[in-house]
């Protein structure tokens, strides 16, 4: 028998549903007030759900529905969900690749495209506006993605792990069918048409025959869905997998043994995408071990993929021990090889010039490189975000992002999956949210990260507007919140040794390289706080435009989300707000604690609209971000005091932690991976 409260939950939707019913009739089909009806009745008299479904949470249709045309993938979804009226799919050249329409015509629904993926992205269009409760006649769509290539990264190793992964162990170490058919129609669902399937820290077993076998087989089962697959690869492969003694791209013997490992990917995989390509970064080997540039390197591998269609995705992404600024060396390396790639290279830049941080500026090859094709790498997986256990909804940082990078100076938009074998798919039931927003802003840029999170949430949980006004606040205030409460006014790169997942500015152990740890960034001392980059520092302003090098280079016109950044801040400076800065990074600090608990106030609102099992899991992992932001807000106000020697101001909640405490806390590496294991629970 089902528990009191559930059967009172139960009435309450079901009688607010029977409200929307009646109003929808007033403007809407009769059709699809009655599916809302019965999509409301579904939801409410499920007790838990498991967040398998993720967005993709359709009814099957209980008639025969008329779907008729072009057989493939999209028909079959239709056949299987569709609760209108007769669609017919139609094929058409010329048209946009992708791209497609879908009109009403006569009474009947008529999508049409010029490839089978085109029909299956105009199949879910209609999917999503059912789902959603919008009307589904009178439809005038025409669609086209913005960008070709939008694909995931999945940062997957041999035997399963995933590096920064916090959802499980891989889904493509033994890949289960109906797995792989959901991971899929996922994709597919939001427009999503590439995955690379390996570790960037590429094993050179990737390429060898077994593992690409399996590679195989993967693609085999993803292809009705419109998507291609890569795969990362390291450069040293010939030595360690052929037997070479050099991986020299300009050695013959080098380049006949990509040739013919290219030739064999291919007989394996016809519609194989290409490479992906960590070089001469953080250890992994490149051409500069051989003399050479990336250049030369991205080159000879484009060489050998051209005649399949193959691409090269060479990233960006280099550091070494010995720069004076991190955040320089990428821009040092890749401009002066600006207009030498071949033209199916595209170097693949993160958003920003360090690494996923809350919050960075933007990387400033993307406006300096002007002669080169270039591709932004998101990170879906929160690596500096709270891993799996926090909230933070990415698509306003996306946003900001393309703000300062106009969308049309790119090529493609990769993200780094947030993707394992959990049942939710994603570690968290709102990191399916990233996902979402991934798919849904590489296909239209353009797109408000409120727009995408309203989508998100009526799919995933309800139409009911007084969940999803608020939800959808918290989803547009999360990213904000957690710069707050991890690091504000522009701090950076100030988290625990040996992972990223809580505080530990004062990390600094002897024979560690000075570029991984904290001190390295913040720089504190008794003057003030924050890195030094303006023109009397590392100079890292002067690769930026130049009307940007002056509002960064000056501290009186720096925004003060990046003040810290670029600046190193006296402790008194006073600051807009009319604080002293030392006052504000304090208050900055507590304003995220509280948006976290106001968070969690919210969701436990939320219950009469969800289903137990989700409402209680998103609750618990609510409850660890409240106590999570506590612990960065004291580590760091604590550390931080000692060196500006001022008082917590009066007018905020003082930490409720000793420093001492603080710099002898750990936890294991096992729950940083797996954080809700054992840590917080």
């Amino acid at each position: 028998m089902a528990h009191k409260n559930e059967i009172t939950t139960f009435f309450c939707i079901f009688a607010n549903r029977i409200i929307i019913f009646k109003n929808m009739i007033m403007k809407r089909t009769l059709i699809s007030a009655l599916f809302l009806l019965l999509a409301g009745w579904s939801v409410a008299a499920t007790s838990s759900e498991d967040g398998s479904r993720l967005w993709l949470r359709f009814n099957p249709t209980n008639t025969t529905t008329t779907i008729t045309g072009v057989k493939g993938t999209a028909m079959t979804e239709l056949q299987n969900y569709w609760h209108g009226g007769p669609v017919i799919l139609k094929q058409k050249k010329g048209m946009t690749k992708d791209g497609y329409t879908i009109k009403s015509q006569g009474g009947k629904t008529v999508i049409t495209a010029a490839s089978n993926a085109g029909l299956l992205y105009g199949a879910y269009h209609l999917l999503r506006l059912q789902q959603m409760g919008e009307p589904c006649d009178g439809l005038d769509i025409s669609e086209k993605p913005f960008y070709d290539l939008r694909i995931l990264n999945h940062w997957d190793n041999p035997n399963g792990t995933c590096e920064r992964g916090f959802a499980g162990k891989s889904i493509f170490l033994n890949p289960d069918p109906q797995h792989m058919k959901m991971y899929g129609r996922a994709n597919a669902s939001v427009g999503i048409n590439g995955t690379v399937l390996n570790n960037v820290n590429a094993k050179p077993e990737a390429l060898s025959t077994e593992s690409l076998q399996k590679a195989k087989s993967i693609a085999d089962q993803l292809r009705p869905y419109g998507i291609h697959v890569y795969l990362s690869i390291n450069f040293a492969s010939p030595i360690k997998l052929g037997g070479l003694k050099t991986a020299d791209p300009l050695d013959a013997n080098v380049v006949k043994w990509w040739k013919d490992k290219v030739n064999e990917i291919y007989r394996l995989i016809p519609d194989f995408g290409g490479f992906l390509v960590k070089a001469n970064s953080e250890g992994e080997p490149g051409p500069q071990d051989f003399g050479r540039s990336h250049a030369d390197g991205a080159n000879m591998l484009a060489g050998v993929l051209k005649p399949h269609k193959g691409i090269v995705m060479w990233r960006a992404f280099v550091y070494n021990p010995q720069s004076s600024d991190r955040a320089n060396q990428a821009y040092e390396e890749f401009m002066p090889l600006d207009g030498q790639f071949a033209d199916n290279v595209i170097i693949q830049i993160k958003n920003g010039p360090i690494d996923f941080q809350p919050r960075e500026p933007y990387s400033p090859l993307f406006t300096a490189m002007q002669k080169t094709q270039m591709m932004v790498e998101f990170q879906l997986t929160q690596e500096y975000l709270g891993a799996a256990n926090h909230l933070v909804y990415l698509a306003p940082m996306w946003k900001e992002f393309f703000s300062y990078v106009k969308p049309g100076s790119l090529k493609a938009m990769a993200g780094v999956a947030n993707i394992g074998d959990d049942v939710n798919w994603c570690g968290h039931h709102f990191a399916q949210a990233n996902w979402y927003a991934f798919g849904r802003a590489a296909w239209n840029p353009s797109l408000t990260p409120s727009e995408i999170a309203e989508e998100w949430l009526k799919q995933t949980f309800t139409g009911e507007a007084p969940l999803v006004n608020p939800v959808k606040q918290v989803m547009l205030d999360s990213r904000e919140a957690c710069v707050s409460y991890m690091m504000p006014l522009g701090l950076h790169h100030i988290f625990a040794g040996g992972h990223h997942y809580g505080p530990e500015p004062w990390y600094q152990p002897r024979g560690v390289r000075a570029d991984w740890t904290p001190p390295y960034y913040h720089k504190a001392d008794s003057i003030g706080l924050g890195f030094d980059r303006t023109l009397q520092g590392s100079a890292n302003v002067k690769q930026y435009p130049e009307e940007l090098c002056r509002l960064y280079n000056d501290i009186n016109t720096c925004p003060e989300n990046l003040l810290t950044w670029f600046h190193h801040v006296p402790w008194d400076r006073k600051m807009n707000s009319g604080r002293t800065f030392w006052d504000e990074l304090c208050h900055k600090y507590d304003d995220g604690v509280r948006e976290a608990r106001r968070f969690l106030t919210i969701w436990d609102a939320m219950k009469p609209y969800i289903d137990t099992q989700r409402f209680e899991e998103v609750q618990r992992k609510l409850r660890i971000q409240a106590r999570d932001a506590e612990w960065w807000r004291d580590a760091c106000l604590l550390y931080f005091q000692t060196f500006s020697h001022r008082p917590i101001p009066q007018d905020m909640d003082h930490p409720v932690h000793n420093l001492d405490e603080m710099m002898k806390f750990r936890i294991p590496i096992t729950m940083y991976e797996n954080p809700e294991s054992g840590y917080n629970k």
